[in-house]
């Protein structure tokens, strides 16, 4: 898809509408008097999809994990 062109201007007074645009994977060129100055793109994910289970048996749940904190450690939630 061929980037689109947009004047100053235009892109301040709808900046929101061409971010839903952006954010759906358009590409836009922001203009001055006709001469391109800036470029609107998504942004790339760096992460990448994250997958359920992916850290599956790479940690353990202590069997204490729901007990009530120490004394010392609570009160310091109430400070």
């Amino acid at each position: 898809m061929m980037p689109v062109k947009i004047n100053i201007h235009e892109a301040k007074t709808n900046l929101s509408r061409l971010l839903v645009r952006v954010e759906l994977g358009e590409e836009i060129i922001l203009a001055r008097a006709g001469k391109p100055v800036a470029r609107l793109a998504p942004m790339e994910s760096k992460s990448g999809e994250r997958r359920l289970g992916s850290a599956a048996r790479e940690f353990q749940t202590p069997d204490d994990f729901n007990s009530p904190l120490p004394p010392e450690i609570e009160d310091s939630f109430w400070r």
